[in-house]
């Protein structure tokens, strides 16, 4: 595996060249306008160098779904990370997680998990684009991710003992989610989703709720002036998981939500390495490497 302090400034010095030179602009354009301006300046990308990456088609059993898959070049079966996309589905940061991942050797792939109920990419606010998301059914996901598990696996890209799952804000809630889902997964880490809130008939379970039935290891890391995930939620949610758990949480005290989302400005650059050295720790420790 790739150190961690290798891979993020090899990553910033793809950025800053691409800045340079002005073509990254061009990776503005598949981020939903409901989160412009895109703030060029802290944006990472991390090039495709040395990695197979792009879309593929994940067979459902309702349909094929898109996804974005990105691993190390030479084909043989990697540690897999399932990349869960924040409510603006699967973007050019999503996608560059991934990439990011297949650089520390991971088949990093993020399904796109809204595709059968509308496209929010160029949706221009959050108003518009949380009905949609509302009617993405937490069964449905479920699902998509079990199916993405088992395309990997039977392209023999992926390593079925070695299954992991990260997320971000919409997707960090559904790490917890598929944690309690899935036995057979290894480990978890969801970045600031939340473990309590209103329920909805598509939408039935908290966090909380599955508690009990988590297994694998889930590390969470969280903003400690996010307005919208109290911190006493996720002293809740430690309760729940019990004494015994192996579930870790790491708050950030100064930082706000999506302090890991280099594109918006609510980045914040310290935390978001501190967190992604964790991650990486954390696959390695709970037998994802």
């Amino acid at each position: 595996m790739m150190q961690f302090d290798r891979l993020w400034e090899n990553a910033d010095l793809t950025r800053r060249t691409l800045i340079a030179s002005g073509t990254a602009t061009g990776f503005v354009a598949g981020f939903a306008a409901a989160v412009q301006p895109v703030m060029a300046q802290t944006m990472i990308v991390t090039g495709p160098t040395g990695l197979e990456a792009g879309w593929v088609d994940i067979p459902t059993a309702d349909g094929a779904i898109q996804a974005y898959r990105a691993m190390p070049a030479g084909g043989k079966a990697r540690p897999l990370v399932l990349v869960v996309h924040e409510i603006f589905d699967v973007h050019e940061h999503i996608a560059d997680v991934c990439r990011r991942l297949a650089k520390a050797g991971y088949c990093a792939i993020a399904p796109s998990l809204y595709m059968r109920q509308g496209d929010v990419k160029s949706l221009k606010s959050f108003d518009e684009i949380r009905p949609i998301v509302a009617k993405v059914p937490d069964a449905q996901v479920m699902a998509d991710l079990d199916a993405t598990v088992a395309w990997a696996v039977q392209a023999k890209i992926a390593d079925a003992g070695k299954v992991a799952v990260t997320g971000f804000c919409w997707g960090g809630r559904i790490v917890w989610l598929y944690a309690g889902h899935n036995p057979a997964l290894k480990a978890g880490v969801a970045w600031y989703g939340r473990v309590v809130g209103d329920k909805t008939v598509l939408q039935q379970l908290n966090p909380i709720d599955v508690a009990a039935k988590i297994k694998a290891p889930v590390l969470g890391l969280y903003g400690g002036q996010d307005q919208g995930i109290p911190v006493a939620s996720l002293e809740q949610m430690k309760a729940a998981l019990g004494a015994d758990t192996k579930s870790q949480f790491k708050v950030y005290d100064d930082a706000p939500h999506a302090f890991f989302a280099d594109y918006r400005p609510s980045y914040r650059e310290a935390a978001a390495k501190d967190g992604w050295q964790r991650l990486l720790a954390w696959l390695k420790a709970n037998g994802v490497a």
